[in-house]
């Protein structure tokens, strides 16, 4: 059904026909960052041009995300829940023979008949067991970058267990020779020249999928920051935390860089700048980074908020209201549509959406579009998690309880930090509240996680493994309090929302691993296609 439609719109010529006036889209992706990891969330770290374009732009406050990263990856690409491309269970490891169904057509194949340039950097992890799955034979003009889950942030070096290869690629061919060169500048730099050197004749999409902020390799050095950007966190005395709070300074820091040089080449005036977590951050077990999600219960790779709300806004001259908080429902595979109606396509043309066209409830602050969210359905480990209105409800747990706590930043009982911005301090702020000002000097309301106080029986009151729990989120955003007893009727309304997603959903795509064949000595020392 995809290919069809981009048979049609090929032969349609849409893009000879569209708008000169296309905005240049520019979507970033923060990689394992946690909800307590912006400044705009109350955090120890210092982000102050993330939180600037922020401020002056709309954050997004109940948003939500997949709780791990190529689930969330291939909802933006497509518009799909995972269960419906067959993406619901776990990540595409370094050695498994499979990516996202080619027969799917993705945001840079759309953005491409609409008359886009189109340009990938930093991370694919998508698929790259055949050469077809590579970024740069799914619709991105050029690709720089890795196409694995993670790996070492200076030499390149991919662990994959048992096997260890480079994983670095210009287009579609390895890269061995910027050993040394830190990713997150690296990849801020191509980003940079990329947008230097467009035609602005052509509207751009530049899609910079930072390595930032996930932890590097385990078995060797996973948390990888320049010492200069260590050195801004002498106040945080906990050491993993302070090299942490160098990698998000970094990021913070490029997303600075690009600012910079889309004022300076104008194009800023015509560009809606996306930034996106992929997940909740690691606070602990699965890829632990030091990332925190304070407030909120759980970590990535679970259901709990602290796995699937993420951080996000959107800033643009294109918005009709900014410096607001926007406090309704969205959700990542709002992202497609949303993007190909603001390229000059229309939405509904769109095949089998999951997500919807949220432009302008984003834009004028409108009225609410989405009334649920599906967190996923994962039918091989037997979990589940929705949310309908106010009430969400979960089913079966990953971690059998070992990410089911809530996991306060290491320093927060001993500070009093202030955020910076142009040199002046924003305001003090202590534990998971903080005003901000924005840089029109108005005070906005805060952006506060407010929990109430934890019960002695929130680590025990729900055992989803056990029995579905229900939670209302509004008024207990951090999960502390199962009222499913209380609500019958609620618990069976949504337990038969999941049964009808399960009637719609695709088997998952994971195939047995190949690490023999896709051991990278054989194939010059690279992870890369081998089939």
């Amino acid at each position: 059904m995809d290919q069809l439609f981009l048979t049609l719109l090929m032969l349609l010529n849409v893009h000879g026909i569209l708008s000169a006036n296309q905005p240049n889209i520019i979507f970033v992706i923060a990689d394992d960052m946690g909800w307590h990891d912006v400044g705009f969330h109350g955090s120890d770290m210092l982000t102050p041009n993330i939180d600037k374009l922020a401020y002056d732009g709309v954050i997004l406050n109940n948003y939500y995300v997949s709780p791990i990263c190529s689930p969330t990856r291939s909802a933006i690409m497509t518009g799909r829940h995972p269960i419906h491309t067959g993406m619901q269970h776990k990540v595409i490891r370094s050695d498994t023979p499979y990516g996202l169904p080619l027969n799917f057509t993705i945001m840079p194949q759309y953005l491409k008949l609409l008359g886009y340039d189109t340009h990938a950097v930093g991370k694919w992890h998508l698929g790259h067991f055949q050469k077809e799955y590579l970024p740069t034979l799914r619709g991105f003009d050029s690709f720089f970058g890795y196409l694995t889950g993670h790996e070492d942030y200076f030499d390149h070096v991919a662990e994959g267990r048992p096997y260890w290869g480079k994983d670095f690629r210009n287009n579609t061919d390895p890269v061995a020779t910027m050993d040394g060169d830190y990713s997150t500048e690296l990849y801020t730099s191509l980003a940079e020249n990329i947008i230097l050197t467009h035609n602005q004749s052509k509207p751009l999409f530049l899609y910079l999928a930072y390595q930032a902020v996930h932890a590097g390799n385990a078995q060797a050095d996973p948390l990888q920051a320049p010492q200069k950007y260590i050195d801004r966190f002498p106040n945080i005395t906990d050491i993993p935390r302070r090299i942490f709070g160098g990698m998000v300074s970094a990021l913070d820091d490029g997303i600075g860089n690009l600012r910079s040089v889309l004022e300076k080449t104008g194009m800023m005036n015509n560009t809606v700048l996306v930034f996106t977590t992929d997940n909740g951050g690691p606070t602990n077990g699965y890829d632990r980074n030091a990332a925190c999600n304070w407030p909120l219960r759980g970590c990535k790779n679970t259901m709990w908020e602290g796995g699937v709300r993420g951080n996000g806004f959107v800033h643009s001259p294109l918005l009709r209201k900014t410096g607001y908080i926007m406090e309704n429902l969205m959700h990542i595979t709002d992202w497609l549509p949303t993007i190909y109606s603001l390229a000059g396509g229309n939405a509904s043309d769109l095949p089998n959406q999951d997500g919807y066209d949220v432009w302008n409830m984003l834009s004028n602050d409108g009225q609410p579009i989405r009334t649920s969210v599906l967190h996923n359905i994962d039918p091989i480990q037997n979990f589940a998690a929705i949310r309908v209105g106010e009430y969400k409800l979960v089913m079966g747990d990953i971690s059998n309880g070992r990410d089911d706590s809530w996991y306060p930043p290491p320093d927060l009982k001993k500070k009093h930090h202030k955020l910076t911005f142009n040199d002046k301090h924003l305001n003090n702020f202590e534990g998971d509240k903080f005003t901000y000002r924005m840089s029109s000097e108005k005070t906005a309301k805060p952006i506060t996680v407010n929990c109430g106080k934890r019960p002695v029986d929130a680590d025990t009151n729900c055992l989803p493994n056990s029995k579905p729990c229900l939670f209302h989120i509004p008024s207990d955003p951090c999960e502390f309090t199962n009222i499913a007893s209380q609500h019958p009727d609620i618990v069976a309304e949504l337990n038969q929302k999941i049964e009808d997603y399960k009637k719609t959903m695709v088997p998952p795509g994971n195939k047995p691993a190949d690490p023999k064949g896709a051991n990278p000595y054989n194939h010059g020392g690279f992870w890369g296609p081998w089939m």
